[in-house]
């Protein structure tokens, strides 16, 4: 597939640093026009208390409110095991359509039988406003930005390229962080390799913005860096790492790996576009499955 990049429209990105997370959220402005989006946002929780707050979403809310800007879109990368969206507040409080990669259905069936949803639990990824499939375009006033399907994380991951600007969600760390794990349900260290090529074969110049960092070996947290840095550096892929290399690699890795956190409350509420669900009676619930994951 040949996609529509433009190097030449140079958006303003400011980004958000989670710490409880890890998380980098970024509001991406059009440079022509009061209009943005959101990317990857996180909605708070104590998950030992059970209680759901909203700092980091207020964070945004405030920004694109002094700034006076129009929020478009609210993108989800991927549906993320280890922090919980805050996208259906955002729209509450800001307008904005929720869009993700159509594959959430997949992750959607697979994820409604690890939980034990019953048939009110929509499969269809009718909670989201678009779904995008692999070079599906839309615009941030004006902008046009493209989503590029890249699973192996999940199935259900996409980039999304917004002129000279790619937000990688889980696809790349920052050179020194390598790549994500690819071991959960649908995950594929061999899909993860080619997604990772298929982003490396965008121009040197492109700007890449992670979705998480955790400084490696003490550094200072870092969210941007470039195609050609990656290239030359990144510690599992760059350098010409063949295919066979990475997988044996990540597997060995990945099996020493712990679950995240929020696994648990992160797929249940993100699989559901950032909505909590809810017991028969409508009051806030999650459930937790045992041995299931």
């Amino acid at each position: 597939m040949t996609y529509p990049v433009d190097m030449s429209v140079k958006p303003e990105v400011s980004a958000h640093f989670d710490e409880a997370t890890n998380t980098i959220t970024y509001i991406v402005k059009d440079p022509n026009s009061d209009h943005c989006a959101i990317i990857d946002s996180v909605m708070d929780i104590d998950y030992a208390a059970g209680r759901i707050t909203y700092d980091a979403a207020d964070v945004l809310i405030a920004e694109i409110r002094d700034r006076g800007l129009t929020l478009d879109w609210i993108i989800e990368t991927h549906v993320h095991a280890d922090h919980l969206s805050a996208a259906p507040y955002l729209q509450q409080k800001l307008g904005g359509k929720i869009g993700v990669g159509d594959k959430i259905m997949v992750v959607q069936e697979t994820f409604g039988k690890v939980f034990n949803e019953g048939t009110e639990f929509q499969r269809d990824g009718s909670q989201f406003d678009a779904l995008f499939k692999d070079g599906d375009t839309y615009t941030i006033g004006t902008m046009n930005a493209f989503a590029m399907y890249t699973p192996g994380h999940t199935p259900a991951c996409m980039v999304h390229v917004i002129g000279n600007a790619a937000f990688a969600g889980d696809t790349l760390f920052m050179p020194d962080g390598g790549s994500a794990r690819a071991d959960f349900p649908g995950g594929d260290a061999g899909v993860l390799y080619d997604s990772i090529q298929k982003v490396l074969s965008l121009p040197d110049t492109m700007r890449l913005f992670m979705c998480h960092d955790y400084g490696p070996n003490g550094r200072a947290i870092e969210w941007e860096t470039t195609v050609a840095e990656q290239k030359a550096n990144n510690i599992h892929v760059g350098g010409n790492k063949t295919r066979e290399d990475f997988i044996k690699f990540r597997t060995e890795r990945d099996a020493q790996l712990a679950m995240p956190k929020l696994i648990i409350p992160s797929l249940q509420v993100n699989m559901r576009a950032g909505e909590v669900p809810t017991d028969q009676d409508g009051n806030p619930m999650l459930k937790v499955p045992i041995n299931a994951i």
